[in-house]
């Protein structure tokens, strides 16, 4: 089984790219999705989170507003980094588990996984192969203001506290371009699926 990690800033294309390679096979797992399971209630999370950054976070249910934690922690790096060294162990934990079963079912397979910061947390180095999605800041916000619930002061600090995309462009085997058409976005996901098929 191949590991690969699809990784590109916020708003970059990742989830279209993901969905694209999912459609010719891949076995796709997003980083978020993973975070959002940790952050329920009864998730590995949600208790530390809670006790961290305080009861203000979570609704009357007791769920976590995840806006409201995102308000507090990206324009502060060293919350930001507090609530990654929360969260991110179960996602990783729980990401090697997937990863594991689909290569008892699929050894021949590609498990791909999805996630904004792979290079920033190092984690980058557990794969086999990075693609790195790419288009332009302005691009990025005008695709994250399209969210519900977008603040658009929330979406660049989110921005600031990543990686500029010229860094990242090193740790890459591949690097995809949403910039232009949705069309022209599946031809290069075309091309990466078919050098990752040829490995």
């Amino acid at each position: 089984m191949l590991k690969v990690g699809l990784t590109g800033g916020l708003a970059s294309g990742k989830s279209f790219v993901g969905e694209a390679l999912a459609g010719y096979g891949c076995r796709v797992v997003e980083a978020d999705e993973l975070g959002h399971h940790a952050l329920e209630r009864g998730g590995a999370a949600h208790d530390a989170v809670i006790g961290e950054f305080g009861a203000a976070i979570a609704g009357e249910d007791g769920a976590i507003d995840r806006q409201r934690l995102a308000a507090l922690v990206f324009d502060n790096p060293e919350r930001l980094a507090r609530l990654n060294a929360l969260v991110h162990p179960s996602v990783i934990r729980r990401q090697e588990e997937l990863a594991a079963d689909f290569a008892l079912h699929q050894p021949a397979g590609i498990f791909v996984f999805e996630a904004a910061i792979l290079i920033e947390t190092g984690s980058y180095r557990r794969f086999d192969r990075l693609i790195l999605v790419v288009c332009s800041e302005e691009q990025q916000v005008e695709r994250a203001m399209r969210r519900e619930g977008a603040i658009e002061s929330v979406v660049r600090a989110r921005l600031a506290s990543q990686m500029p995309v010229d860094a990242k462009r090193k740790f890459a085997q591949f690097v995809i371009d949403t910039s232009g058409t949705k069309e022209d976005t599946l031809l290069q996901t075309e091309a990466v699926y078919a050098a990752l098929r040829s490995i």
